[in-house]
């Protein structure tokens, strides 16, 4: 079986209708989406969710999202009024808006080493409830991601 890589199956579920709007949403709860995905992404991959597993990723994102994404993210967000009626600084706030995408897409790709050599086992993966817990409307966010999910490793795996 093909194995997609985390960033090709993140970009997958992000397009998917009503995924987008949930990931701002959760977000906005504070919940990380670059590690939300990976879960999404093991837990399509049959990875086993382990309290060391799920420390080891969150070490690593926790550090790059303070210091990169979230900055960027802030400052893109900050400009978004100011930026209507002024095109140089709507100009600066796309490439902003790129160097965010950049640095998700580099966060994406530190977790994905982290996670190469973790074996497929039988099992729940149970990676979304520890990467969620706490969020409104919790057990629909979960359920509508894991389909999501599910769908896009089967279209990507047999692509």
């Amino acid at each position: 079986m093909h194995t997609t890589d985390l960033w090709s199956f993140a970009l997958a579920c992000y397009a998917r209708p009503g995924v987008e709007r949930l990931c701002l949403d959760l977000q906005e709860q504070d919940v990380d989406i670059c590690l939300l995905l990976c879960g999404a992404w093991l837990e399509a991959r049959a990875i086993t969710c382990t309290p060391q597993r799920l420390e080891r990723l969150r070490q690593l994102a926790v550090h790059w999202q303070h210091e990169v994404v979230t900055p960027l993210r802030r400052l893109r967000q900050n400009w978004r009024g100011a930026a209507q009626s002024d095109p140089q600084l709507k100009a600066l706030r796309e490439q902003l808006k790129a160097l965010e995408l950049a640095a998700e897409k580099t966060l994406l790709g530190r977790l994905e080493r982290e996670t190469r050599n973790w074996p497929p086992q039988r099992g729940p993966a149970a990676w979304l409830e520890p990467l969620t817990g706490g969020v409104s409307d919790g057990d629909a966010a979960r359920e509508f991601l894991r389909r999501i999910a599910a769908a896009v490793q089967l279209e990507l795996a047999g692509a």
